[in-house]
């Protein structure tokens, strides 16, 4: 499913580019350092929302994003943008569910049962500044 364009950040490439790529990197900033972390992460566009995700278990950037929300968003595939944002933590069952029942979460259902996923994943909708 495209986003409609500038459905999400009111610029139609980086709409686009939200709407087709895959891989990210995110830049956080370190709980315990204060040091920016940089991670090669995929993301997910659902129903013209952002989400980050992994399979279950620690994760740095989940937890650095609970010790502090902001993140820099950077587009690499089909467009470079830098994106400042905030994450916030998806904790209700529904949405957890929706995201990975979404057919470009395959991938994440192809590893771990979907129960799990939705139980234990770490999960945060991305919201551009």
């Amino acid at each position: 499913m495209l986003l409609a364009m500038g459905k999400i950040t009111g610029r139609p490439e980086i709409d686009a580019a939200l709407a087709r790529d895959l891989t990210i990197d995110i830049t956080t900033i370190g709980r315990h350092s204060g040091d920016l972390r940089t991670v090669e992460i995929w993301f997910l566009a659902v129903d013209e929302r952002i989400f980050i995700t992994g399979t279950p278990g620690p994760r740095d950037w989940y937890a650095n994003l609970l010790a502090d929300d902001s993140l820099t968003f950077h587009l690499k595939e089909s467009v470079r943008a830098e994106l400042t944002a905030t994450a916030r933590p998806v904790d209700d069952e529904a949405t957890r569910r929706h995201v990975f029942e979404h057919p470009s979460a395959h991938w994440y259902r192809s590893q771990t049962d979907i129960d799990e996923l939705v139980a234990n994943a770490p999960m945060v909708e991305v919201k551009f500044d």
